[in-house]
This record gives C-alpha cells, structure tokens and sequence, in this order.
C-alpha cells in the first residue's frame, strides 16, 4: 500500500495534501499548509524580494551583502521545509509512513537557474523566484527525511491522469470533488491539483510518471 503526499510550492510554503490506495480508491490523510517561513520574518518569506529591495536602495549594500542575505533565508527555508515534512510524516501511522511518495508539482519556469540574477533583472518576475525557491527547499526536504519524490507537470497533469490512474476525467473530478468535501476548507485549485499529484504518485510506477 503506497501513500502519495502532492506538493504544490508557493511563497511561504506548499499547499501538501496525502492519501493512501486502498482497494483501487484513494483515501485522503491530511491537507494542511507546510510552512517554509517564520511569522514575521521577511528574508524566509521572500529573499528575493528583499534582495531586490536591498540592491535597488540603500547605499552600502554590496553584491556579496545582497548574495549573503538570499543564502541565509535559503537556508532557512531548507530548515523549516524539512521541519514542516517531519512534523507531517510524524503523524502518519506506521503503516503510512512505510512507502510514502511525494509528487512535487513543477511548471516550465525550471529553466531559470540564477533567481537571483533573474530576481533583479525582472522586478515583476520576483514572485516566480519565491515559488521555485520554495520548491528547491522541498528537494532538499525531501532528501533529509528520506522519501521517494517524482516530478509532475502542473499543466499537463490533468491531461496525463486518466491514462495512469484508468478513469475517466469525469470521473477523477468527481472523486477528487468528493475528497475535497471531506478535508474541508480550503480545496482550492492548489489543493485539488496537490490532491491529483499525491494520487498519481501513489498509484502510478514511477518509471510512468517522470
């Protein structure tokens, strides 16, 4: 019995949901938000934002002060994402814990490899480095704890689903519509689409997915 935890990254965290197959139908576990910053602290909620803010205002700030700041909230949320993950792998049971399988929901904004340099270079594009930021906190996540991760497609997820979990479309809805009745507030788009991840890595080998 494989358990499927689906991330979906965005500042300041990831909307994570988890369920289990059990008899051919998934079973929701948990839908929470896992943190990847603290109350009130500006560099592990947005370093990109800061360092473009740094680099554009004071006098004094040097390139290396600006690349020393993004490291610590870097950093920092490397430490708080894997926290986050602990916590919620803590609460499943034994059972459920034994082959959990996380499918990180990623998009085609991955080619850029220097947020930074991206960050500063296109002020309107700061929130896109915030969310893949959090997604690499994710990956190193997901190596200190020990779990198996597959990359998903955010976009062609719905369109590749049917084919790996043998439903039709209306029918992956309709079930995805009900689990959504059963965690409650939220179930956003980010949840469903977390929810279809966490299916798709608990049901699907992972030679299928990738």
């Amino acid at each position: 019995m494989r358990t499927g935890l689906g991330l979906r990254a965005c500042k300041g965290g990831a909307v994570a949901v988890g369920l289990r197959i059990e008899q051919g139908e998934p079973r929701l576990l948990v839908s929470a938000f896992l943190k990847t910053h603290e109350d009130g602290d500006r560099l592990s909620l947005e370093p990109y934002r800061v360092a473009a803010e740094m680099a554009a205002g004071a006098r004094g700030v040097t390139a290396d002060g600006v690349k020393a700041a993004v490291a610590e909230g870097r950093r920092q949320q490397d430490r708080l994402a894997t926290e986050a993950l602990q916590r919620l792998l803590d609460g499943l049971a034994d059972a459920e814990r034994k082959r959990v399988v996380a499918g990180l929901l990623v998009n085609r904004a991955g080619w850029i490899t220097d947020l930074l340099s991206y960050s500063l270079a296109f002020a309107d594009h700061v929130p896109v480095a915030e969310g893949l930021a959090v997604r690499d906190a994710f990956r190193f996540a997901f190596v200190r704890c020990g779990m198996e991760a597959v990359e998903l497609d955010e976009k062609s997820l719905p369109a590749t689903a049917p084919a790996i979990l043998d439903r039709s479309k209306a029918e992956i809805d309709a079930t995805l519509k009900a689990l959504g009745a059963e965690a409650g507030k939220p179930w956003r788009k980010e949840q469903k689409l977390a929810c279809l991840a966490a299916w798709m890595a608990a049901a699907g080998p992972n030679s299928e997915l990738r």
